[in-house]
């Protein structure tokens, strides 16, 4: 299969190293300049979960240079996705799966608002990776969990179940899903808990449980996130929101979320989509989260003075 990957950060480079690595012809798309010429002239090593390996792959800056594609994933932040679906156009076909993993809401709707209703565009859910560079050309993920797969709309179709087959055949291990907006949502409640008062307070997961008035926001932002969830009629398989993340971030203690890694770097994070979507979404339902909205704009304070 020839698959283009928009967005070779962290994790878009563990996507494209281990299905290059499994006989794919993949095109990594970034514009980190010093990365994309690291992987063409060296490769990109992939290390970490999945073993050692320096898989050999096309790289470039300018994504039409890769052409219509059978699969493009778009990998970026969810800040730059309508961005990269609009450098995506050369690489779509009529036959074409897009595929969105993102954090947070909305990336696939930016899609197919770029792209058009035609596109056929799917929706991926992965995390439990732990990915983080180690310099141009080299990618390190300290876990290999599910990647977890459904399409935009409907039940999943014979061209997703091939696509996740290709991800099965690279050693992830790949499900699909006919209600693949559940499982957005399950991960989105815990990513809500966990980003916004992270990246406030500079402390990983487990000193935000473990420090009094950091878990009264953190657990408040979950409570609001399950409640839009339940009113939109999301199906989450969440009896009680403060133990479902807590239970989530007994698990992964010494974490720091990747909104908190990218505030610590001076790089725009993902606010918007993720802690700043619930208010979004509750004000289409008559609700209110006003913790959500407090910690969105704490954060985009913080953010104020980044260029990049």
């Amino acid at each position: 299969m020839k698959i283009a990957v928009l967005g070779t950060g962290a994790m878009g480079s563990v996507y494209a190293g281990l299905l290059a690595d499994a006989g794919h012809e993949v095109w990594a798309i970034d514009a980190w300049a010093e990365h994309v010429a690291a992987m063409r002239e060296k490769g990109l090593r992939v290390e970490g979960a999945s073993g050692d390996r320096v898989a050999r792959l096309h790289a470039t800056t300018e994504a039409a240079e890769a052409g219509r594609c059978d699969l493009v994933i778009v990998a970026t932040k969810a800040m730059d996705v309508e961005a990269a679906a609009q450098s995506a156009a050369p690489l779509v076909g009529p036959d074409t799966v897009v595929l969105t993993i993102q954090n947070g809401l909305g990336s696939a709707e930016k899609t197919r608002a770029v792209l058009g209703d035609s596109a056929h565009v799917a929706i991926g859910v992965v995390g439990g990776f732990g990915a983080s560079m180690r310099g141009p050309g080299h990618v390190h993920h300290n876990g290999w969990e599910l990647v977890r797969l459904g399409e935009y709309e409907g039940p999943v179709t014979p061209a997703l179940d091939a696509v996740a087959e290709v991800w099965r055949g690279a050693g992830f291990k790949t499900a699909t899903y006919d209600d693949v907006h559940r499982m957005v949502w399950e991960k989105l409640i815990c990513n809500v808990c966990f980003s916004g008062a992270c990246g406030l307070t500079g402390l990983t997961i487990g000193g935000v449980m473990a420090d009094a008035d950091a878990w009264r926001v953190a657990s408040a932002c979950a409570a609001e996130a399950f409640a839009v969830a339940k009113a939109k009629g999301i199906a989450v398989e969440i009896d009680e929101p403060v133990a479902y993340v807590r239970d989530f971030g007994a698990k992964i203690p010494d974490a720091k979320p990747s909104l908190l890694l990218d505030l610590e770097a001076g790089r725009r994070c993902e606010i918007d989509a993720i802690n700043g979507a619930i208010p979004v979404e509750a004000a289409k339902l008559g609700l209110k989260a006003p913790v959500n909205e407090m910690v969105t704009a704490l954060v985009r304070a913080r953010m104020a003075g980044f260029a990049r």
